[in-house]
């Protein structure tokens, strides 16, 4: 059961309610700006009737004022993510929100509507869709962009066209450079872990209530209907291009290895709007976001911004991003990018500062701030990404995760090194008590850490457990940032409640395993090999694949693939690519006795509810 705010929280609610500008109210102007129909009691199911996507919920929750459980500052982000349905940019340009976590933008063309990352699933996009013909009429796509490789933005391509309407060239899907091979590898090798991560950075176990979930920072949450991306026909490789879709001029320019290995943002010379994609945002975004991914640059972030900036910015009205909502003005565009630049520059610079100092990732974490001139604005706030674990991982991509402090370089385990801790402290009676008095004091963060030694050195004390739960619920309420209150949320849950499964762990759906190049695939399989399980074997074989031979071969305990060899081997089998995708989700191959004996040697994917919180 979720406790009540204490009076510590109550007091580090108060202090930002008296540093921001709660006062300004321009961000709801613009949230509504333009609203041509409201999107009300928006609940979304999939064919079988199961809820992939609600909004209803939150908004009825977020009529209310702000609760003594939740940040004000964050509270209001997320009101304004709340505001959903289909807006008016201007003539021409509309916008559907809050019908998945990312925005569907049309762009009316001379012989229909160019679509703008068409969501994160079928269901949704098809919602939208059917939203948007109620105000606009018929809704013919002749187009459609995906500015970046993360899943939100292109799930739902499948819903507004076909396959073989792309491979004819009658709906041109138009990506940016490397766009295929980032949508499958940021996910792939290790999409499992992602998915269960996932569930803390998103909140996906909470309910919906005041004590719980209300938004993720960068929208209301994921949406879980069926992925359906397809294969593109236009790729933007060069920095800058320029050319015509469908009647309407497009400038398109890459913008890779900052927010999304694979992106870019465009500008519409005839609307004199420009397009941020997700390099811009309400809100200071994550470096490394907690699902998991590869440490990105907030240098090239910033210098993406600036390039907007020097070949877009004065030459702008009206500015749209992926996520939350437009902004208009010219003077009023070139301030927002401007502030967005200085911000990441400001992480990368100051990080590399210190560190240069010899201050270690925690030290620079704790003691850095925004400046004031960043600070009070709104969409520098760590809603999604935070300034103290945006540091860390710029930290991390500069100089990896070692400190260079020798006792961090092989220190022992959680569970070993808990119970000599809580050996040493008194043993687990004695830290209990010092730990509530911690608690009772409003020292929640050193309380957390003293007792996650006790539930990974003694995981099974209910007490330790449900004053963790306590320490972390504390911290969820006092988080700025809806990432962190999601995952000190969901510790608390699953410290009460135990770990629940959220889902299959196969990574590699129907759809998504199309786009995945043959190399990669047998790679894919490697990785889930059991080294105990292939101890002492070795076995070859020759695979041909649609007529493409590859080598496959098991021995010391590693699986690897080369293309083009066909080396002696014990056996050769010849699939369709069809075949060998099953083979990758189902891990059995019957039908080829020696491929499917290495298959037995895999770990296999039953669920994604590995314990986080506790051993």
């Amino acid at each position: 059961m979720a406790n009540k705010a204490t009076k510590y929280t109550l007091i580090k609610q108060k202090q930002y309610l008296k540093c921001l500008p709660f006062e300004e109210t321009k961000d709801f102007e613009r949230a509504k700006r333009g609203l041509i129909a409201k999107a009300k009691n928006l609940v979304i199911k999939n064919d079988n009737g199961r809820i992939v996507w609600k909004l209803n919920e939150l908004e009825n929750l977020m009529q209310g004022d702000t609760p003594d459980t939740v940040n004000p500052s964050l509270w209001r982000h997320e009101k304004l993510n709340t505001i959903a349905g289909l807006f008016e940019v201007t003539h021409g340009i509309y916008q559907i929100r809050g019908f998945d976590l990312a925005n569907l933008t049309l762009i009316k063309s001379q012989n229909g509507y160019i679509a703008i990352d068409p969501l994160g699933c079928v269901e949704t996009a098809k919602a939208a869709i059917k939203f948007a013909e109620k105000s606009l009429g018929n809704i013919k796509i002749t187009a459609i962009v995906v500015t970046h490789s993360h899943w939100d933005h292109f799930g739902g391509v499948g819903a507004l066209t076909n396959q073989t309407d792309i491979d004819n060239g009658a709906v041109p899907l138009i990506v940016p450079d490397k766009f295929t091979q980032e949508l499958v590898s940021e996910n792939i090798f290790v999409g499992a872990a992602m998915n269960r991560r996932s569930v803390y950075q998103f909140g996906n176990a909470l309910k919906t209530d005041a004590k719980g979930f209300i938004g993720s920072g960068l929208g209301k949450g994921t949406s879980t209907g069926i992925s359906m991306p397809l294969k593109p026909n236009t790729i933007i490789k060069n920095k800058v291009e320029e050319f015509a879709i469908d009647g309407v001029k497009f400038v398109f320019l890459l913008t890779p290895d900052a927010e999304a290995p694979s992106e870019m943002c465009f500008y519409l010379p005839d609307f004199s709007v420009l397009c941020a994609a997700e390099i811009v945002t309400y809100h200071q975004h994550n470096i490394l976001p907690f699902r998991g991914a590869q440490a990105r640059s907030a240098l090239s972030w910033s210098k993406h911004i600036d390039d907007m900036l020097y070949l877009f910015g004065d030459k702008s009205e009206a500015l749209i991003l992926t996520h939350h909502f437009p902004q208009w003005g010219t003077q009023n565009i070139i301030k927002l990018l401007t502030e967005q630049r200085d911000l990441y520059k400001y992480i990368n610079d100051q990080t590399v500062r210190l560190a240069n100092k010899g201050y270690t990732p925690s030290e620079i974490a704790e003691s850095l701030e925004l400046p004031n001139s960043l600070a009070k604005l709104w969409h520098a706030r760590g809603y999604y990404g935070h300034l103290n674990h945006n540091v860390k991982a710029t930290y991390q991509r500069y100089l990896g995760w070692f400190d260079c402090n020798p006792s961090n370089l092989n220190p022992l385990p959680p569970e070993e090194s808990g119970r000599k801790f809580v050996e040493l402290m008194g043993g687990v009676n004695e830290v209990i008590q010092k730990a509530k008095k911690l608690y009772e004091n409003g020292e929640y963060r050193f309380s957390a850490q003293v007792l996650n030694h006790i539930i990974f050195g003694y995981p099974q004390n209910e007490a330790a457990k449900e004053l963790l739960a306590c320490a972390y619920e504390q911290l969820g309420y006092q988080a700025e940032s809806a990432t962190w209150r999601n995952l000190y949320l969901t510790g608390a849950l699953e410290l009460r409640d135990g770990t629940k499964k959220h889902g299959g762990l196969s990574t590699l759906g129907k759809e998504i395993i199309k786009f995945v190049p043959i190399g990669m695939l047998f790679d894919y399989i490697a990785v889930w090999l059991n080294p105990q399980n292939a101890d002492g074997k070795t076995i070859v074989i020759n695979i041909s694949i649609d007529n493409e031979i590859w080598n496959v071969r098991l021995s010391n305990s590693v699986i690897s693939a080369q293309k083009g060899a066909s080396n002696p081997a014990q056996a050769s089998y010849a699939l369709v690519r069809d075949e060998l995708n099953a083979i990758a989700i189902t891990f059995e191959a019957p039908k080829y006795p020696l491929f499917n004996e290495i298959l037995s040697f895999l770990d296999r994917p039953t669920s994604n509810d590995f314990d986080i919180v506790a051993p």
